[in-house]
């Protein structure tokens, strides 16, 4: 019996409902910098995310608040250099807006979103949330022809309010959750990231949604996962409770490295040293 004919890549956002309906699903990593994107690249990630997350992975902040939109422009094309995947085409590529950036006015938000797309290899925004005020900034910037993924659930630009907890748990959290959800999809997102939600709440707006529905700490019946590519190769400190690391990675490579450190001392490897003229 042939093989299946593997899925063609996404190469627009709007291909990710194609996913959601034949079944497919759906796989996205982050990336900061030329090195990560071009690890997802070769992993065969879908599509990448530039999370405002490289504020904490890649700066060494302790939030993603700090992160401006010109340090997210940055690595939004650092990574777009590293996308160098053969044959099979490139995974797009979607940005993070970051905090304030879309929040103060809706000429703001636009400009920023636009700026996304003209300086960047991004072809797709991420907003945080479904307040009226990022709603009319999505309505506007998808009437534009700027593709919107919406956030909702545990949103970092909201730590200070909403804390690093798991959302919607209750019933009334959860029918204002798949409201906004619904509101989301009506102003025209081409999908929506739920994170650190209740596994039944995801699955449910799977199924009364069209738009794919992409988990990170939601169970594992949404359209697609998303994560954090350092958490997963547990390069960082803290792990969150929803993302396990696949590997030591931090420790492999501090090890590597005081092994190499440990032959440059050792008395044979001094000996085998070449003279360096005076």
């Amino acid at each position: 019996m042939p093989a299946p004919e593997p899925h063609p890549l996404p190469q627009r956002p709007s291909d990710l409902l194609l996913r959601k309906q034949s079944g497919q699903p759906i796989v996205i990593l982050t990336a900061w910098d030329a090195l990560s994107a071009a690890i997802v690249c070769e992993a065969g990630a879908d599509a990448v995310l530039v999370g405002d997350s490289l504020a904490m992975t890649a700066l060494g902040h302790a939030t993603t608040l700090p992160v401006t939109l010109g340090e997210m422009l940055h690595h939004c094309r650092a990574v777009g250099r590293g996308l160098r995947a053969e044959g099979g085409g490139t995974p797009f590529v979607i940005c993070d807006l970051p905090f304030l950036s879309y929040q103060c006015s809706l000429d703001e938000a636009i400009a920023a979103a636009g700026r996304v797309l003209k300086e960047s290899p991004a072809v797709a925004v991420k907003l945080e949330g479904a307040e009226p005020e990022t709603l009319a900034a999505i309505d506007r910037m998808v009437r534009m022809g700027i593709p919107v993924m919406g956030h909702l659930g545990l949103t970092p630009q909201s730590v200070h309010r909403l804390g690093f907890r798991r959302q919607a748990t209750d019933p009334l959290a959860q029918e204002r959750l798949s409201q906004q959800a619904l509101a989301l999809e009506a102003r025209g997102c081409f999908a929506l990231v739920v994170e650190h939600i209740p596994a039944a709440l995801a699955s449910d707006l799977c199924d009364r949604l069209r738009i794919p529905v992409i988990g990170i700490g939601a169970g594992d019946q949404c359209d697609g996962q998303v994560r954090v590519t350092a958490d997963l190769l547990g390069l960082t400190d803290r792990q969150p409770p929803f993302a396990s690391p696949l590997l030591d990675g931090r420790g492999l490579a501090v090890e590597a490295l005081k092994e190499w450190k440990r032959q440059q001392r050792s008395p044979a490897a001094r000996r085998a040293a070449p003279a360096t003229s005076p």
